[in-house]
């Protein structure tokens, strides 16, 4: 029985290695079962222990590729890459990056020193793990379909998207200030939830504010809530053409000054417009926020995957499988001074 599974998980790696290079699916198969025997004879392993490994291997491989492509098209996409600062899961924020002055038509020498002097703050990467998946011994028998292809795609979905959700709750401020501001809208009131419509006027805001903070042109991010995507098509023609033809892909287009995208997930800000824990459920008057930002004043970095497999084999009394992953990623501001976020209003009558 042992050796019948390890030859049915070797064959399904084989299957899957295959449909992403192309080769020969039995080929595939043969190859992934005799590394397995090859590796087996040298006594590299323990007993067992590599028909767990290859697999574990192949679809820890598979699930960062899934992860990869799950940022493209999507509005981080583009953000500068900083993953190969990352030692252990940790990022410095001095090895980021930080500019300094610059002088134009300088006379005068010697050019006087300036050091960037920032904090060497060390910056542990956000933790993502999924929830432990069982799969019978019966299941991969008895069903026609790829079972740990689809338990693989379905933790690589959900880390994806606890992933932008954590990244857009990074990207928000906590609260209004000076160099993070906080807008509210100032359109119509929703006569069922009491919310205050976003309208263009409020967009123009929103890019007064970036001015305001001296932000290059190019290079603004515009993220969307569902709400406000819904107030534009009301009332702005050239949003609704622009939003009928991207929609598929999260874009929408560039208008205001900025690259428009659309996510389901933004944070959430009280009456008092003060952000809310991730995640958090919306109380009485409040409701998700858009936000916009300069790309080359944030950064992403992603760093180890790991797969946490244990056979059937080990598991007598019901005779599954289990497994789940664990996956680092982080996305933040290098400085709170780029951005601003748009946040609705609330009258209660």
């Amino acid at each position: 029985m042992r050796m019948i599974m390890a030859v049915l998980f070797n064959c399904i790696a084989g299957v899957t290695f295959a449909m992403v290079t192309g080769v020969s699916p039995a080929a595939s198969c043969v190859g992934a079962n005799a590394i397995g025997v090859v590796m087996g004879m040298c006594g590299t392993m323990p007993t067992g222990a590599l028909r767990a490994g290859v697999l574990t291997e192949v679809w820890t491989g598979e699930l960062v590729k899934s992860l990869r492509r799950g940022l493209e098209a999507t509005w981080l996409d583009g953000i500068p890459d900083n993953s190969s600062l990352v030692e252990n899961d940790v990022i410095h924020l001095v090895d980021v990056g930080v500019d300094p002055d610059v002088l134009i038509n300088n006379t005068t020498y010697p050019i006087s020193l300036q050091a960037l002097d920032d904090d060497d703050i060390p910056v542990g990467l956000d933790k993502f793990q999924t929830k432990v998946t069982p799969i019978t011994d019966d299941e991969l028998y008895a069903i026609s379909y790829d079972k740990m292809g689809r338990v693989k795609e379905s933790h690589a979905n959900a880390i994806n998207d606890a992933k932008f959700m954590k990244a857009a709750h990074s990207m928000c401020a906590t609260s209004n200030t000076a160099t993070t501001p906080v807008l509210k809208t100032s359109g119509a009131r929703d006569a069922a939830t009491g919310r205050i419509k976003l309208i263009p006027q409020d967009l123009i805001n929103l890019k007064k504010a970036l001015d305001n903070l001296k932000v290059p042109a190019t290079g603004r991010r515009l993220v969307l809530c569902t709400d406000h995507v819904n107030d534009l098509l009301e009332v702005d023609q050239n949003f609704k053409e622009q939003y009928n033809i991207n929609r598929n892909d999260g874009t929408v287009g560039r208008l205001y000054g900025f690259d428009i995208y659309e996510f389901a997930n933004n944070p959430v800000y009280t009456t008092a417009g003060v952000k809310k824990a991730v995640g958090a459920t919306p109380g009485t008057g409040e409701f998700q926020c858009s936000f916009a930002f300069y790309t080359q004043r944030v950064f992403k970095a992603t760093g180890s995957t790991k797969m946490y497999f244990s056979p059937a084999e080990t598991d007598p009394e019901y005779q599954r499988n289990k497994v789940n992953f664990r996956h680092y990623f982080i996305c933040m501001p290098k400085k709170a001074d780029a951005g601003a976020v748009m946040r609705s209003d609330y009258m209660a009558s």
